[in-house]
């Protein structure tokens, strides 16, 4: 009874941990722990110019990919990607929300502090 109630919970946490935030009012849960110092700027940064399309800590949404994801891993989309992103958009080719526009008003630097935080997050979540 006790291993069939393993894989039920196992299944239930995989269903929640896989399921994307959305625009409908749901929250995404926080990556573990506080946000390091170092990195609050770049959380700050990144609630105001990515998260209405990637999602609170980027789970993603309805408009936009889950950033903490392994697609989005430094050996697969190293830090100059999200600077391309921002500076210039990104045509769809791993997802079906559309084309990414390029984000006017965000500076490299803006961005440099943005990666800073995703890549925490991807650490917390355990993708590298």
């Amino acid at each position: 009874m006790i291993g069939h109630q393993m894989i039920t919970l196992g299944v239930c946490v995989v269903l929640v941990a896989g399921a994307p935030a959305c625009s409908q009012g749901e929250t995404a849960p926080k990556a573990a722990g506080p946000t390091p110092a170092d990195v609050q700027t770049g959380e700050a940064k990144f609630a105001s110019n990515c998260a209405a399309c990637h999602g609170q800590a980027g789970v993603g949404t309805s408009q936009g990919p889950p950033l903490v994801h392994k697609v989005y891993e430094p050996n697969h989309h190293g830090d100059a990607a999200f600077q391309r992103a921002a500076a210039n958009g990104v045509k769809a080719h791993h997802w079906d929300f559309g084309d990414m526009p390029k984000i006017n008003g965000v500076t490299p630097d803006d961005v440099d502090q943005i990666v800073r935080y995703i890549r925490w997050l991807q650490r917390q979540a355990g993708i590298f």
